[in-house]
């Protein structure tokens, strides 16, 4: 079967589907700068203000929040780069998405509220980027995909966690082969919350069983497959714990009992994709334990995890392949380990680090994912996250409910991309 390329989300489609998109867009959209309206101004939307305020190319031209001291706060860190106009209300984020001036709507707000504004804005001709998880059952995801298609606008998902620098570094690995084939890979969001429990948070483990919050761990993953590009999830399977400590979160944050309380300590899901390799995505936000995506790699010549220390290991042939003189068993030391890392590295992330690290306390991830959104939007290029990621990623929440109140049965991954949609 013959595959096209589409420039504008640098995906393969078959001949058919690729009739089948006669409106789709397909020519390069060059922005000297990426005028930016941020919806919610809470913490993260705070940092993404002040992130944005010292990026080439960028300019944050429009604030919304219904809370006067988080507008007040936008505006000041806004600061240098202009006066940003300030809506708020309930039509507030409509009557942003609405100002000719906006390129782009960036939304930090609850996850409840997440698809409508997307939605807004992409209707009003706006690209959009949302904060995780940009959507949290399968009627809401649809609604993104078939919106964006329609619109021919940008609808990524923010997530982060595909920025870290062993993620990137070994995804480059990947695509250049020195894992050799991917059988299996593994991923997670495992830390307690603690004191950073939201109610509207807590409300939604307290109503749903299954992973709600899998986008940290899967998106990298999902990468590294390469999926909806040469390869799709298929099939399903999720089980949980009882909810031992759940209920007693709930009273102590809530003021209240909650014997109801649905999501479980430890929710673990598999995935098989329609190559035949498996993803394993675990979830815990309740238990003590270090902090951990897991990330590993696993494959016919090589392997890496991140946690709970970096570690690459490769068969004898590709370590003779790259010049490593070590014995059967042994990974790379350390030092060869982080010049192998440094080699595969993006080139843009070496020169702003410095700035990366200084404005983001997690080691500059999200500066570096603004940024690589900006100069995609800026030069025309193919996103790194597309509508069709945030599908894949966000549908687990939905389908690992399903698969564990069905006792753990496996179900069908939707095709968002497929002929027959």
């Amino acid at each position: 079967m013959v595959f096209l390329v589409c420039l504008w989300n640098n995906t393969y489609l078959c001949q058919q589907c690729f009739a089948n998109r006669t409106s789709m867009n397909t020519h390069k959209i060059y922005m000297d700068e990426v005028s930016i309206g941020i919806v919610g101004l809470g913490r993260r939307g705070q940092a993404a203000v002040e992130r944005f305020a010292q990026m080439e190319g960028a300019r944050v031209v429009a604030l919304c929040d219904n809370d006067a001291e988080h507008l007040e706060e936008g505006m000041r860190l806004a600061v240098g780069r202009g006066k940003p106009v300030c809506y708020s209300g309930d039509d507030g984020y409509q009557r942003l998405c609405q100002d000719p001036q906006v390129d782009l709507v960036y939304i930090c707000t609850d996850w409840q509220s997440h698809v409508p504004i997307a939605l807004a804005a992409m209707n009003a001709g706006r690209h959009v980027a949302i904060e995780v998880p940009a959507a949290t059952t399968l009627s809401e995801i649809h609604q993104l995909v078939t919106t964006s298609e329609r619109t021919q606008r940008h609808c990524m998902m923010l997530e982060n966690c595909c920025y870290d620098f062993f993620e990137m570094a070994t995804l480059a690995m990947s695509r250049a082969g020195l894992f050799g084939e991917l059988v299996h890979v593994e991923g997670g969001y495992a830390h307690p919350i603690g004191e950073k429990w939201t109610p509207w948070r807590l409300d939604i483990n307290r109503r749903q069983r299954g992973d709600v919050y899998p986008t940290h761990g899967i998106g990298p993953l999902c990468q590294l497959l390469d999926l909806h590009r040469s390869d799709r999830m298929k099939t399903l399977v999720a089980m949980d714990t009882a909810a031992f400590t759940g209920p007693a979160v709930y009273e102590k944050f809530m003021g209240q009992a909650a014997p109801d309380f649905q999501n479980g300590d430890q929710t673990t899901t598999l995935i098989r994709t329609e190559r035949g390799r498996t993803l394993l995505l675990e979830h815990n936000v309740m238990t003590p334990r270090p902090y951990s995506r897991l990330y590993q790699i696993v494959g016919t010549e090589g392997y890496a995890q991140k946690y709970p220390e970096p570690l690459l290991y490769f068969s004898a042939e590709k370590r003779h392949e790259l010049g490593f003189d070590l014995p059967d068993g042994e990974p790379l030391p350390p030092q060869q380990r982080d010049q192998l890392l440094r080699q595969f590295m993006p080139d843009y992330v070496e020169p702003l680090l410095p700035l990366a690290r200084r404005l983001d306390p997690r080691g500059g991830l999200s500066y570096l994912m603004d940024w690589r959104l900006i100069d995609c939007l800026r030069h025309g290029l193919p996103l790194d996250m597309d509508v069709y990621d945030l599908a894949e990623w966000c549908c687990v929440s939905e389908l690992s409910r399903r698969s564990i109140e069905n006792g753990s049965m496996p179900v069908d991954v939707p095709d968002f991309y497929g002929c027959a949609r």
